[in-house]
């Protein structure tokens, strides 16, 4: 019997961001790589999906119909019964080109025998999730790395100060031996997929009373609104976008070119910070060669941008942000 097509809600935007993930059991990889990669294509869908036998991950971004025939496509496998995707707007294309890796896991942690599907907290819906995290005796765990978690947190979140998911069962392997164990532990993430992942270790390590934010924050911040949120800060993403706020808005953020690292608009006033070249993050740790390098592709950059055309899909320069491109 044919499976049902989906019906997906799409903003109305010439751009839009599909972020999903799915944990199944996973076979033919090859040649779903094969299939995704030839639909994508034919629709100009730039972006990463990580397939592994444990399910998939990623981003895309293109055009709404585009998009939906993607996603329909996902969800003819027979593996797949439903799926979850946080939709969003963009003003640019924010990849430069379409990758399907197949990986061992579609999240790294680096831990053999962790399984999602059956062995996970339970979801918390945004809906539900102010209350929920406000009760006492609980622990409010936030799954990010720390560059990731000084953009924007949950009030009274604990941050496990990893610089990568596979830190991430250190720190749980720390809090399941000490003495003071929390009575209920819940956890969020951008998307969900690390919160989900996380709670199935946390489940395996003896912790019982587990959950976690259904759709993670990018859900959270597109069904609640800011006056009710106890969102702090913005959300970082894995996009030229940087950063989203509340109603899956651009933020304020944009990537510095030395480092990679997320930079404030606080920091752009620091004399540490060249646009294009350096941060303060990284600004004793770059070679004269990459700072001239540097400067001429900035240099390009803002030709295009004085001539209104896009450049590699980049995010327009903090002091040319109120500009509009074609």
């Amino acid at each position: 019997m044919e499976k049902p097509v989906p019906k997906h809600r799409l903003v109305d935007s010439p751009l839009t961001v599909a972020a999903l993930y799915h944990f199944a059991l996973l076979d033919n990889l090859d040649q779903k790589r094969k299939g995704l990669l030839d639909i994508c294509d034919k629709n100009e869908i730039l972006g990463t999906f990580l397939l592994a036998e444990e399910g998939i991950n990623g981003t895309v971004a293109g055009g709404s119909e585009a998009i939906n025939l993607v996603i329909d496509y996902i969800c003819s496998w027979n593996e797949v019964e439903k799926i979850d995707v946080k939709f969003s707007e963009s003003s640019s294309r924010n990849f430069r080109r379409m990758k399907v890796k197949i990986k061992k896991e579609i999240v790294t942690m680096g831990k053999d025998n962790i399984d999602p599907l059956n062995e996970s907290g339970e979801y918390i819906e945004p809906h539900n999730w102010n209350e929920f995290i406000s009760q006492d005796g609980l622990l409010l765990v936030d799954t990010r790395n720390n560059y990731e978690i000084s953009m924007g947190k949950f009030k009274n979140a604990v941050n496990p100060n990893t610089d990568s998911f596979r830190d991430f069962p250190s720190w749980a392997d720390n809090l399941s031996n000490s003495g003071d164990k929390p009575e209920k532990i819940a956890m969020y993430c951008t998307g969900g997929i690390r919160c989900e992942k996380a709670t199935a270790y946390m489940k395996q390590l003896g912790f019982e009373k587990v959950y976690h934010l259904k759709g993670g924050i990018l859900k959270y911040l597109e069904e609640i609104t800011e006056t009710e949120s106890m969102w702090e800060g913005e959300c970082f993403v894995f996009d030229d976008r940087v950063s989203l706020t509340h109603g899956l808005n651009e933020g304020e953020y944009i990537l510095c070119y030395g480092c990679q690292q997320p930079v404030s608009v606080d920091d752009c006033q620091s004399p540490l910070y060249e646009e294009g070249v350096s941060c303060p993050k990284c600004y004793g740790e770059l070679a004269d060669s990459q700072r001239a390098n540097s400067r001429e592709r900035q240099k390009q950059i803002q030709l295009a941008y004085d001539r209104g055309e896009m450049h590699m899909g980049r995010k327009l320069p903090l002091k040319n942000r109120s500009k509009k491109l074609p």
